[in-house]
């Protein structure tokens, strides 16, 4: 099943992914007189993904091609899949290739780690901001793929990690690299990634929520890091340094998690951002699996200061 938040009537609502548009939740609820929570992050929070995608694979996928108040793609304006998730969980230089483009190696022991804030959240089509900060110079993205946490957990083995686990988005995070190795003194210290990671619209996620269940194999999906319609770089999960699994089990036994929490679990490569780019982050797999693509504007606030 695949779950998108939209903008309908001046809210944003959950809505479940059909073959015509989205169709809202409340309108199942109308239709058959559930009682889903109607919001992404209420959903969650409630424990109520498991048992939607259980009547979504059971019977709800050819109900909701009947249910009235799908609303057709071509009307669709997707939002971020939530806001104010409790915490935003960053994973760095978890592919080699990545690690050498700051000149530093893939964390072995431990993954390099960092929380970003709430309210660098936007969701697909938003504008990223390049600060209009005169020290900030080199803006980049990363195309990730997002594991959303399901419940409030702790002490999580590596082989129940997916018991969970929401489901799985697509990742655009920034970084002002010119902050963080600007100088001798910076170079390479992540004791300067709170700052460079929390600039406004530094983080974007999904169009939509792919639950578990039609991802066979994670470690086979290929992340995609795209600079203006072209592929910049690209690899698969099982290339990562530390692997979901790991990285859900470790930081479950660290900090736990609460349902909600968003990992994001590292790039192939960051690429440099420029006024008028378009940054893109595509997740795909064997057999034609695909993810919807996450996609956003740059706009750089020392060309328009008037867009901050």
């Amino acid at each position: 099943m695949r779950l998108a938040t939209i903008k309908l009537g001046g809210a944003e609502i959950a809505g479940i992914v059909t073959k015509e548009g989205v169709l809202p939740v409340k309108a199942v609820n109308a239709a058959k007189g559930t009682a889903w929570e109607e919001t992404m992050l209420a959903l969650i929070e409630a424990g109520q993904i498991r048992g939607l995608t259980s009547w979504y694979n059971a019977a709800g996928k050819a109900e909701c091609e009947t249910i009235p108040g799908v609303v057709p793609y071509e009307y669709v304006v997707y939002a971020p899949l939530y806001r104010n998730p409790k915490r935003i969980f960053g994973i760095g230089l978890n592919y080699v290739d990545h690690a050498g483009d700051i000149g530093d190696a893939a964390p072995q022991g431990f993954p390099g780690s960092f929380f970003k804030m709430a309210d660098t959240l936007i969701g697909p089509n938003d504008e990223i901001h390049l600060p209009k900060l005169k020290e900030a110079v080199k803006t980049t993205a990363e195309a990730e793929l997002g594991v959303i946490l399901g419940k409030d957990c702790r002490d999580v083995s590596e082989e129940n990690w997916l018991d969970v686990v929401a489901g799985y988005t697509t990742i655009l995070d920034m970084t002002e690299e010119s902050i963080l190795k600007g100088n001798e003194f910076l170079k390479g210290n992540p004791r300067y990634l709170t700052i460079v990671k929390n600039f406004p619209t530094f983080f974007s996620f999904g169009p939509q929520l792919v639950t578990p269940d039609e991802v066979p194999d994670v470690l086979k999906l290929e992340v995609q890091s795209v600079h203006n319609g072209t592929v910049y770089a690209k690899n698969v999960v099982a290339n990562m340094t530390h692997r979901p699994a790991r990285l859900v089990s470790l930081h479950s036994s660290i900090q736990g998690w609460y349902a909600g929490d968003v990992l994001s679990t590292g790039t192939p490569r960051a690429f440099g951002l420029a006024d008028g780019d378009i940054a893109e982050c595509r997740i795909v797999g064997p057999d034609g699996f695909a993810m919807e693509p996450l996609k956003n504007p740059v706009v750089d606030l020392k060309k328009h200061p008037e867009k901050e």
